[in-house]
């Protein structure tokens, strides 16, 4: 392993957490407030039109006869309060959050023949500073969740063969989730993602898949473009396409059992103009899920993954992560549990000590960090408001985060005030409509909407 040589910039001057508010921090926070109606408007007028589009009897929405027409429109916001105890530095913060506002469309043509679907995500316009979530990292955010890109999946999909038969194939082309990893956080039980997500999965790239299934056999294979969105306003490099492949096999025995294995080469996804390191991806799941409707589901995940960085055929890092989920709920009352062990590079922060240079230069690190947490969350099905639907939800962290190498130059105790955190989130799940469900999925591996 290379040595760790580069060393933590930061302001001690610069207040961690809020002080007495000056005029100009006064001035700030109302410019803050006006820039967030945009979104606040925008998601008030997306929930509405997603739950006029549910509740109206449209000829040509919901099931289809061959040639007909389907088409679902779907959105969601959660409002969100976090305290994480400690932050940074041995004091805790609270800081209140829109998180995942987004609109979902979805049309099927020919019978299913032909498949559009998109998201559009306003987390640019709402979490501009990130979200608080310890142990995460990805696009220049450290412990906050960056916010994805606007147009997070602009997808069309083809099926060539006709419905009923041995096969079913696909191909699917557009902005959009490679076949590697489990789901997207976004449709999981939590609303804190793991530390592992960009381990787990990769997305938001220029992607064509292909996907073949027969019987209890499912494969999936893309080519993508490796660099990673370096904001959320970035499209990915088209230039770049093809420089980077998945392949994803899914074994499904019985219904609502599946087992998973996958594999992924991506060049220089750090920088877009590459020559930084590459990565090579494994992934193994077992998954279980059994729905009842809105109100009675049983859900576990056991997830196992690694990322190892390369330069040239030399392997200089390796960060693996091992996760298990699950959520039970009877009458619309949820409990769910997620135990995650995931190893977290360490690099140069800036001035704000959340984040990190982008793109990414260098090849070295400051050292390794093993988060593990322990989440425990609970939601509760409310009563339709206007057509929306309601869930309240807590959610408790604890987290243990220690240098996983000897000689690490970042210590976490030192940097965070302590090896355990705590951290407390509450909110509220704000749906209409039908959502995506199985985020990452298209054409011969897609299931039908989902509801939380």
């Amino acid at each position: 392993m290379e040595p760790h040589h580069r060393l933590l910039r930061r302001a001690p001057a610069e207040p961690l957490t809020g002080a007495l508010p000056s005029a100009g921090a006064s001035s700030g926070r109302r410019e803050r407030l006006v820039r967030f109606r945009r979104p606040l408007a925008f998601c008030v007028l997306a929930l509405g039109a997603a739950t006029a589009a549910g509740a109206q009897e449209h000829p040509h929405h919901g099931a289809a006869p061959e040639g007909g027409v389907r088409w679902s429109l779907g959105a969601q916001a959660i409002p969100l309060v976090t305290r994480a105890d400690p932050a940074i530095d041995g004091k805790a913060r609270t800081e209140a959050y829109l998180t995942q506002p987004s609109v979902m469309a979805h049309l099927a043509l020919f019978g299913g023949r032909a498949e559009l679907m998109g998201t559009l995500n306003l987390e640019g316009w709402t979490l501009r500073r990130g979200e608080l979530n310890a142990g995460i990292w990805g696009e220049g955010y450290v412990d906050r969740r960056h916010p994805h890109t606007y147009l997070h999946e602009a997808m069309a999909v083809v099926r060539p063969l006709p419905a009923g038969g041995a096969l079913d194939v696909s191909l699917a082309a557009g902005k959009g989730f490679v076949p590697f990893g489990t789901d997207d956080p976004m449709s999981r039980p939590f609303v804190k993602f793991p530390a592992n997500h960009h381990l787990a999965q990769v997305l938001e790239r220029t992607v064509a898949v292909a996907a073949v299934r027969g019987g209890p056999v499912l494969l999936e294979a893309a080519l993508f473009n490796g660099d990673e969105p370096q904001g959320p306003s970035d499209l990915p490099r088209l230039e770049r396409f093809g420089d980077s492949w998945a392949v994803r096999g899914t074994l499904l025995p019985v219904p609502g059992l599946e087992a998973s294995a996958s594999y992924a080469r991506l060049e220089s996804p750090e920088h877009p103009l590459g020559g930084v390191l590459d990565q090579r991806k494994h992934s193994a799941a077992l998954r279980w899920e059994r729905s009842g409707g809105a109100r009675e589901r049983g859900y576990a995940l056991l997830e196992w993954a690694r990322t190892d960085e390369y330069s040239g055929f030399t392997r200089a890092f390796s960060f693996p992560t091992l996760l298990a989920e699950g959520a039970v709920r009877r009458r619309g009352v949820e409990v769910a549990a997620r135990w995650e062990r995931t190893d977290r590079p360490e690099g140069e922060r800036l001035l704000d000590p959340f984040r990190t240079p982008v793109p990414h230069h260098d090849v070295s690190i400051l050292g390794i960090t093993r988060w593990s947490t322990l989440t425990l969350g609970a939601s509760a099905g409310a009563a339709p408001v206007a057509g929306l639907r309601l869930r309240p939800f807590v959610e408790v962290q604890h987290l243990h985060a220690a240098p996983a190498r000897p000689g690490s130059v970042f210590i976490p105790r030192d940097f965070y005030g302590a090896e355990r955190m705590w951290s407390l989130s509450a909110g509220m799940r704000v749906e209409a409509g039908a959502l995506h469900t199985r985020m990452g999925r298209y054409g011969a591996a897609q299931a039908g909407p989902r509801h939380h």
